[in-house]
């Protein structure tokens, strides 16, 4: 029965992908990149979501949720501010200059080697980290989950091997082969089912603490583990509060306003009404998020009494005790679909990056679009296969999570940095933008060395860290726009690929998704 749903969903998911991406034209670098600028409110906001949402988030801030209770949730809630933001600020600037790619717009602001600089960084933070620790994390949950090692009759190294080879051909499929309206369309149904999937475990587990009761259920979980529902984190908890005002809005924004595996679902909106409205109802179902990544880990924390050998068995094993057999099936496919999600579209934008922003630059100038796209998909092969190569040797890290959010800020920040320098000035120049990246990185980088060998934590949150290197990064970038200013300032033009008259009520929607995240922390103070 379990295997029998999980292959019908799965398969499901996959045919009326094929139906509804068929028509577009995948020989271009519009129709494979951007799924021919033809994406809806609804289809952007299912492939944000589930693009963002997959087993690091799902089984880590669970698992953080256990041991620290509800104030990571600022993970989630604070990213509805973020999208906010972006919907307002960003995507306007980015449906105006037409661009396929993040770095295609440092180029036009800055120069060919800001580019360079800015997807070579992506590239390597999707090489090196995020593809192999989704396709890590996806692994180890799913043979955690539906004990794939008994079933297969092999050792969990093996099952993870499995595991993680059946999800990288797969995402490669979606991703490689269908372009991003196949992506954003899987996605958008994977959202719909991992909505229904992962509000089925925190039901199931209230009807389990109130004994058939979800009211009697919230009410036993709030009582006895009030500490888990305090919203302000202390100095030394995972997210400090005073960390919300600092780094956290800084890398909220550069993942849902800069980075381009999020970002390119809204580059493809067939207008920037629909890209404004499937940023804003993302939001809203953003901030029901916790509900998801955050609840179940206290109600395991409750059921298991806080005995559990690790934290991050929470989900899993909360999964195995309170989901009836009969929905096994479905929610396994549920789960490959969000692991599977986060993997395909990462991949597809690392291809968007190779082909666009490095093949046609780098390799071959006079490259049609056809075979930029074949060079991307090229490379996108290789890339899985790295990546497939890498994940299974994660088993020996810690904190995979954790690890994760430190070590993007490598990129996240100084990327961030000269994107709003961009935007906001006219005429500082390209030199200012390829020093303050360079500089961002390198600084970091010695700052997660030396924290984690000699400083051992003694260091500032890298949270705020991360806001010391902002600042410095903007300082050095005014400065030496002062001293050495572009000779003609920047005026952004408009390319028509998409009409951008704005959504009338994008701004009374976003003042009020703002004031809900507020009143949340104003509740749970």
């Amino acid at each position: 029965m379990g295997i029998t749903s999980f292959l019908g969903f799965t398969l499901l998911v996959a045919i009326i992908s094929y139906i509804v991406s068929r028509k577009t034209d995948e020989t271009s670098s519009e129709g494979y990149f951007l799924g021919g600028r033809s994406l809806n409110a609804v289809v952007i906001a299912g492939s944000l979501l589930l693009t963002n949402l997959s087993t690091e988030q799902i089984v880590g801030l669970n698992g953080q949720a256990y041991t620290e209770g509800i104030l990571v949730m600022a993970w989630e809630t604070l990213a509805a501010i973020a999208m906010v933001i972006t919907a307002i600020y960003f995507l306007p600037r980015y449906l105006k200059g037409g661009i396929t790619t993040v770095p295609q717009f440092l180029e036009r602001r800055y120069n060919t080697t800001t580019k360079a600089i800015t997807s070579g960084l992506f590239l390597t933070g999707y090489v090196v980290v995020f593809l192999p620790v989704v396709l890590y994390t996806g692994s180890l949950a799913i043979t955690t989950m539906f004990d794939v090692p008994e079933l297969l009759n092999v050792s969990k190294n093996t099952s993870i091997w499995f595991c993680v080879i059946g999800i990288g051909v797969i995402g490669s499929i979606y991703a490689i082969f269908g372009g991003l309206k196949a992506v954003a369309v899987s996605d958008t149904i994977n959202a719909v089912g991992l909505l229904i999937g992962g509000i089925m475990i925190p039901v199931f587990g209230l009807l389990e603490v109130g004994k058939g009761s979800i009211i009697e259920g919230i009410s036993i979980l709030m009582e006895t583990n009030s500490d888990k529902f305090k919203v302000i984190g202390g100095a030394k908890s995972s997210i400090p509060f005073a960390t919300i005002f600092t780094g956290m809005m800084l890398v909220q924004l550069f993942y849902w306003g800069t980075n381009q595996a999020i970002i390119q679902r809204a580059l493809g909106a067939k207008n920037l009404k629909e890209g404004q409205k499937g940023l804003l109802l993302g939001s809203f179902i953003k901030i029901l998020g916790p509900v998801i990544v955050v609840l179940p880990g206290i109600i395991a924390y409750h059921l298991f009494e806080g005995n559990l050998g690790s934290a991050d068995e929470a989900y899993p094993r909360l999964v195995s005790k309170v989901l009836p057999f009969s929905l096994v099936g479905f929610f396994a496919a549920v789960l490959f679909g969000a692991i599977l999600s986060s993997f395909n579209s990462a991949l597809n934008s690392s291809v968007t990056l190779f082909g666009v922003d490095i093949y046609k630059e780098y390799i071959n100038k006079e490259a049609n679009e056809k075979q930029v796209v074949k060079a991307g998909k090229t490379f996108g092969v290789l890339l899985a296969v790295l990546a497939m190569l890498v994940a299974p040797l994660l088993s020996e890290a810690e904190s995979i999570f954790t690890y994760l959010q430190q070590v993007n800020g490598c990129y996240s920040i100084p990327i961030l940095t000269i994107i709003i320098v961009g935007y906001l000035t006219k005429k500082t120049p390209a030199i200012a933008a390829n020093i303050a990246i360079i500089i961002g990185a390198i600084l970091y980088i010695m700052y997660i060395i030396l924290d984690n060998t000699i400083m051992k934590g003694d260091f500032p949150h890298f949270l705020h860290v991360m806001a010391i290197l902002f600042i410095l990064n903007v300082a050095i970038m005014l400065i030496i726009g002062k001293l050495y200013p572009r000779k003609e300032a920047y005026e952004q033009q408009y390319t028509k690929e998409v009409d951008i008259t704005p959504w009338k009520y994008t701004k009374l929607v976003g003042v009020f998704v703002c004031i809900i995240v507020i009143s949340t922390y104003i509740y749970f103070r």
